[in-house]
């Protein structure tokens, strides 16, 4: 069944995007992260052009987003002062994000830009789960190494702009919360993606939060980032397809009903390793389109004689 995209300008099997958003939703639930990171590579894979691809994904992290928020506020696990900090530097880093994305696009380089930093981004965070979780694999039978000291004070914490934020109960410099935020801005607007896998470990080891209010509290400023992002995608760029959203955001819910059972029979340390595998095979992937040679280098028309 193909279904036409007005802003991909291209025909795509429905089913097949269904599918892709069912697999990319069935993962989330399974590991726990968001998807972003391996739905827009997977777009691309089938020919969709890369920005929309990117604006488009990040459409469909909004509705994400706020189940996720809904969800951790209702167990109080959202710090709303902190969590507004990170969005003024959200706001920021998309903008910027964006404004970037837009000279790229003008330019003709967006494509090979998106295929780079996903290339970098998935290599490096895949490489590191993968050692990660095949060390915690190898070892399980190991003795427990006692662990080191889980709060350590750098020159990050000396920041000026301290400010008290009682939920979490820290007193550190706002412009590390905003730093944060602005970084996962600009991952959203380029690269389609919220950052939570990102975010998440920097306010846990940079901010010293404690780890139950970090996953609502990241997602809380995701939301309005990513709506951020769409709009100005739409409005600027005109990479955001409904139609695809749509198709994917369905597949994207059933699957994730399915992934949460399934998610929950796997150890920890097993669940890792085959995300990391993932991850880093569809890194290689766009390693491999970025240097292969076209089959068709050039490709000409030939009018009635």
């Amino acid at each position: 069944m193909q279904v036409y995209l007005p802003i991909a300008e291209m025909s795509v099997n429905a089913l097949l995007v269904l599918g892709m958003g069912w697999l990319v939703g069935f993962l989330s639930g399974m590991f726990g992260v968001g998807g972003g990171f391996l739905l827009t590579p997977l777009l691309i894979f089938i020919g969709v052009p890369p920005a929309v691809a990117v604006g488009t994904q990040a459409n469909q992290l909004v509705a994400a987003s706020v189940s996720g928020v809904l969800a951790h506020w209702r167990r109080g696990n959202v710090d709303v002062k902190l969590g507004v900090v990170m969005l003024v530097g959200g706001v920021i880093g998309t903008a910027v994000g964006v404004w970037i994305f837009g000279i790229l696009q003008r330019i003709g380089q967006i494509d090979v830009a998106i295929g780079l930093s996903y290339v970098v981004f998935l290599g490096v965070i895949g490489g590191m789960m993968l050692v990660e979780s095949s060390r915690a694999v190898l070892r399980r039978r190991a003795p427990t190494a006692s662990r080191g000291k889980l709060h350590r004070h750098i020159w990050l914490h000396g920041l000026p702009m301290k400010m008290r934020f009682q939920r979490s109960k820290l007193y550190i410099s706002a412009l590390l919360p905003a730093g944060i935020g602005a970084v996962g801005g600009m991952l959203v607007a380029i690269m389609g993606i919220g950052g939570g896998f990102l975010l998440v470990p920097a306010m846990i080891y940079l901010l010293n939060m404690p780890t139950g209010l970090v996953a609502g509290t990241s997602l809380f400023q995701i939301i309005f980032t990513t709506a951020m992002a769409t709009l100005l995608q739409a409005a600027t760029n005109q990479t955001v397809d409904v139609m695809l959203a749509l198709l994917l955001l369905i597949g994207g819910v059933i699957g994730a009903q399915f992934g949460t059972r399934v998610g929950t029979r796997l150890r920890g340390d097993h669940a890792r390793l085959i995300l990391s595998c993932i991850v880093v095979t569809v890194a290689a992937k766009l390693a491999w389109d970025l240097v292969a040679v076209p089959a068709d280098l050039y490709t000409l028309t030939v009018g009635a004689p």
